[in-house]
């Protein structure tokens, strides 16, 4: 009997000492199986790539602390677990939640008044109370120390113009690992990298481009360049933006931009072909779409692109506003000139992102270029489009026939956006002038005929870039808001992953990309099937309690009865 009870002793106390040795394993090495369908809790390659890279200690802050209601408290859940993720990749990381809310009246409006000058602001939320519903400020965001660097990252994503709350928190519950990633990547680099917008030729306005350069400069210096008073493009640009030109290019100007991407510069080029704006066509009822003299085509051409003096019209478009009676009576309809492309690609340039309003965008082919060239189709019209050539004449008379047209957009997949990767050959091949060598002497450069590895990304429609301004107050609206349907379209998701991607050596893009799909709760049934749900998780338990009872003790029985 003895035995028996110290060998019962003995395998307790292993089992305590193997449980020990477990819970000590956990704490020093962390991991976890990720069985969701969408790999929601699985870090991208480049991300574990670049947290392997830190050589110093990262402190983050994160000012989402305090009494929640469900959705924040999921957010701030997520970034617990996220931040445990980075974690296990490096021992450099460590965390720490502070409520900005805390303390007496003047110390609350002192840590405002300071984390206002961080552009950290406040969001209203409104909490349901027994007594009726209480408004507090908090901050969903995160501060991020390194090497004496700061950077400060939005983890609330509140610019989808007509989402639900629980879409916005999804959203930023799914770009949280790329806010965090692409942070950390900038504080690794040091000084911010610097993005320039090109002026002189007719492009976009400071305000008509006000909301992407605000957006832009959360992660980078966003200035201008003016190629008329340069005599080199520095490499310190790392993007250059052709946004919308109207103006020609003249050769000085091309050879510039030529020798920039022959040593490596990346350009987003957003060009219209074609002079063709809706206001114009409202004043003129009907006119002819002029080719824009922007003396760029044969360059794109020798890159890979041809931009196409053409218009695409798709079924799948925005809607404008049309006088339809004496009386002044307005109403909507569908303007094929406006499509909605929605992205097909699995290139994680667009993946995932919704529809992209464009603004009578043109056509564009793939060229066969003498060097190497990857050429990828980023952004492609529906199934149910058509091409229209520049000589015809533009009229509202297509609204007049509905679905009767219909069938005529028998085209597909027409491009009107390209990626261009690869080594491209020189523009000015065989026709470099003797100013153009002396220009370069000057500044110690060498003629390239090749580029480096670089890249490049067309979009056959400079507006896609442009936001709407608020003609009461004049101030810039969000881009990619349509204001005739009140709904955000993906332009600017679109042109900061073009930004990312071309200037993105280390991939943290892939981490943008990531989808984290919305589960939610059908709250009518639920709200119908209340009953039913309260009883079955109450008496479902209690009944399979009762029948393994009853099983266990008629098997028990079965096996140690003896007969009489």
């Amino acid at each position: 009997m003895s035995n028996k009870r110290n060998h019962s002793f003995l395998q307790l106390g292993l089992v305590i000492g193997i449980a020990i040795f477990l819970n000590i394993l956990g704490n020093v090495f962390f991991t976890h199986f990720d069985l969701t369908e969408d790999k929601r809790f699985t870090l991208t390659d480049p991300t574990r790539q670049m947290l392997r890279n830190l050589d110093a200690e990262v402190y983050v802050n994160v000012l989402l602390e305090g009494e929640f209601n469900a959705g924040f408290k999921r957010l701030q859940r997520s970034v617990s677990e996220m931040l445990d993720d980075f974690r296990s990749e490096t021992g450099f990381i460590t965390y720490s939640y502070t409520n900005p809310g805390g303390g007496t009246v003047d110390e609350i409006n002192a840590r405002r008044t300071e984390l206002a000058k961080e552009g950290i602001v406040p969001t209203n939320l409104r909490i349901k109370t027994t007594e009726g519903t209480e408004e507090k400020f908090i901050y969903p965001y995160a501060k991020i120390s390194y090497k004496g660097r700061t950077a400060v990252v939005d983890l609330l994503d509140e610019e989808a113009v007509g989402a639900s709350p629980d879409e916005k928190l999804n959203t930023s519950i799914s770009q949280m690992e790329y806010k965090f990633a692409n942070a950390f990547h900038k504080l690794q680099s040091g000084a911010k990298e610097v993005i320039a917008f090109t002026v002189g030729h007719g492009e976009l306005s400071e305000r008509e481009r006000a909301d992407l350069q605000r957006s832009l400069r959360a992660y980078y210096d966003v200035g201008t360049f003016n190629l008329d008073s340069a005599t080199v493009i520095p490499q310190d640009i790392k993007t250059l933006i052709v946004a919308k030109p109207k103006a020609p290019f003249n050769d000085r100007d091309l050879f510039l931009m030529d020798q920039y991407v022959m040593n490596g510069g990346k350009v987003l080029w957003l060009i219209d072909p074609l002079n063709v704006e809706l206001d114009s066509l409202r004043n003129q009822n009907s006119y002819i779409a002029r080719d824009y003299p922007l003396n760029i085509n044969d360059m794109l051409f020798k890159y890979g692109a041809r931009v196409n003096p053409d218009l695409v019209l798709d079924l799948q478009c925005s809607k404008i506003p049309m006088v339809v009676d004496q009386k002044g009576s307005m109403d909507l309809f569908p303007w094929y000139y406006f499509p909605i492309i929605i992205p097909n690609s699995n290139h994680p340039l667009v993946r995932n992102l919704d529809g992209i309003n464009l603004y009578f965008p043109s056509s564009i082919d793939t060229i066969k270029t003498k060097t190497p060239v990857k050429k990828t189709v980023l952004l492609a019209s529906s199934d149910h489009s058509k091409l229209q050539p520049n000589i015809t004449r533009l009229n509202f008379e297509i609204l007049r026939y509905g679905d009767e047209i219909a069938g005529s957009f028998d085209k597909k997949q027409i491009p009107v956006a390209l990626l261009l990767e690869g080594t491209f050959p020189s523009f000015f091949e065989n026709r470099v002038t003797q100013e153009m060598q002396d220009g370069l002497k000057q500044i110690n450069q060498e003629y390239k005929a090749t580029s480096t590895a670089t890249r490049m990304v067309v979009v056959a429609d400079g507006d896609v870039a442009r936001n709407f301004v608020n003609n009461k107050t004049g101030q810039p609206l969000a881009l990619g808001f349509n204001p005739i349907d009140r709904f955000t379209y993906s332009n600017k998701d679109f042109l900061l992953n073009a930004v990312e991607y071309l200037r993105d050596d280390a991939g943290i893009i892939a981490a943008r990309g990531r989808e984290v799909k919305l589960r939610l709760l059908d709250t009518q049934k639920a709200k119908q099937e209340e009953t039913f749900w309260t009883l079955l998780n109450i008496a479902g338990p209690l009944l399979l309690l009762a029948i393994f009872g009853f099983v266990y003790n008629w098997l028990r029985k079965r096996k140690y009865a003896r007969p009489a």
